[in-house]
C-alpha cells in the first residue's frame, strides 16, 4: 500500500533567472579577460578564471533546470530531477580547480610580484562587482530552492567577493605601491572559494549516496510509527532524496492480525499524515507495505 498523491513536478528551477545571470556573467567574463591581459593582474585573472567556471556552471545550471522540468515518463519515473545534483557536483569540481590554482599562483606571486596598472585594475574590478551584484539580486529569491540554484548563487557570490578583492588590491597598489596586494587578493579569493566547494560537494554526494535527508531523524520516525494503534513493528525503513526538494520514504509496517480492512485504510492515512506533517522534512512521497504479524518471517530478517 502506498501514498496516492498527485504532485506537480514542473518548474522545479526558475530558468529565466538562471538565463539572466548566465548572460550577465558571460559578458563580464569577456571584459575581465581583456582587463587581465591589459593590467597583468593575478587577482583579475583569477576572478576571470572563476568567472569562466561560473559561465560553464551557469550553463550547466540552465541545462539542468531544463532537464529537471521535464515530466516523468515510464523510463524516468521521477523525471530528470537528479540532474540538479549532477550539475551542482560538476560546478563544485570546477570551483575547486579554480580555487587551488589561485592559491598556488598567489603564493608564487608573493615572492615575484609583477607590476600592475592599478587604474585599469580598479575599473575592471568595479565593472565585475556591479555585474555580480545584479546577478545576485536576480538569483536571491531562488537560492534556497534546490542544490542547482544554491550552486549558481554561491558561484556568483564568490565572484562578487573576488571583485571586491580586485578593487581592494587596486586601491592598495595605487596608494601604497604594494604590488603583493594583488597576490594576497588572489589567495583570499581562493580561501573563500575552496571551503564552499567542499560544502557543495558534500551536499551533492549525500543525495547521490541516498543518505537520509538532513534534519530527518529516522529513529524519531520509527518511534512515531510504533505509537500508532495496532502497529507491532517497523522494518525496512528507508529515507532518501531524488533531489534536494524531493524526499522519499519507504517502510514495512507490521500490524496486529486482528486489523480489519477499514482499520488498515485508516492506518495508511495516519502513516501518510505522520511523515508529511510531524517532522522538519515533509515527505509526501511515502510508500508503506502493511504486513500482518503472522506474515512469514520476512520482518525478522531485515533491519
Amino acid at each position: 500500500m502506498g501514498a496516492g498523491h498527485s504532485h506537480d513536478m514542473s518548474e522545479a528551477t526558475p530558468r529565466n533567472k538562471l538565463l539572466i545571470a548566465f548572460s550577465i556573467t558571460l559578458a563580464v567574463f569577456v571584459v575581465e579577460v581583456i582587463g587581465s591581459i591589459i593590467t597583468g593582474s593575478l587577482a583579475l585573472l583569477v576572478d576571470a578564471g572563476h568567472m569562466l567556471t561560473d559561465v560553464i556552471g551557469l550553463a550547466m545550471a540552465v541545462t539542468a533546470a531544463n532537464l529537471m522540468n521535464r515530466p516523468p515518463s515510464d523510463r524516468h519515473t521521477w523525471g530528470l530531477r537528479r540532474a540538479e545534483v549532477l550539475s551542482a557536483l560538476a560546478q563544485a569540481a570546477l570551483l575547486l580547480g579554480v580555487g587551488i590554482f589561485a592559491l598556488v599562483e598567489g603564493i608564487r606571486r608573493l615572492f615575484e610580484p609583477p607590476e600592475i596598472a592599478s587604474g585599469s585594475l580598479l575599473f575592471f574590478g568595479i565593472v565585475g562587482l556591479v555585474a555580480n551584484i545584479a546577478s545576485l539580486l536576480v538569483l536571491m529569491s531562488g537560492r534556497t530552492r534546490n542544490l542547482n540554484m544554491r550552486a549558481a548563487f554561491l558561484e556568483v557570490l564568490n565572484d562578487a567577493l573576488g571583485s571586491g578583492g580586485v578593487i581592494a588590491s587596486a586601491i592598495l597598489i595605487a596608494t601604497l605601491g604594494w604590488y603583493q596586494a594583488d597576490a594576497i587578493a588572489g589567495i583570499l579569493i581562493a580561501l573563500l572559494i575552496i571551503p564552499r566547494t567542499f560544502i557543495l560537494l558534500r551536499a551533492s554526494g549525500s543525495v547521490l549516496l541516498e543518505s537520509t535527508p538532513p534534519a530527518l531523524d529516522l529513529a524519531e520516525v520509527r518511534r512515531h510509527i510504533l505509537e500508532l494503534p495496532q502497529v507491532v513493528a517497523v522494518h525496512d525503513l528507508h529515507a532518501s532524496q531524488v533531489s534536494t526538494d524531493l524526499p522519499t520514504l519507504t517502510a514495512h509496517v507490521v500490524v496486529d492480525d486482528t486489523l480489519t480492512p477499514e482499520q488498515s485504510a485508516r492506518l495508511l492515512r495516519a502513516l501518510q499524515e505522520c511523515v508529511a506533517e510531524h517532522f522538519p522534512v515533509s515527505i509526501e512521497h511515502a510508500t508503506f507495505q502493511i504486513e500482518p504479524q503472522s506474515h512469514p518471517g520476512e520482518h525478522t530478517t531485515h533491519a
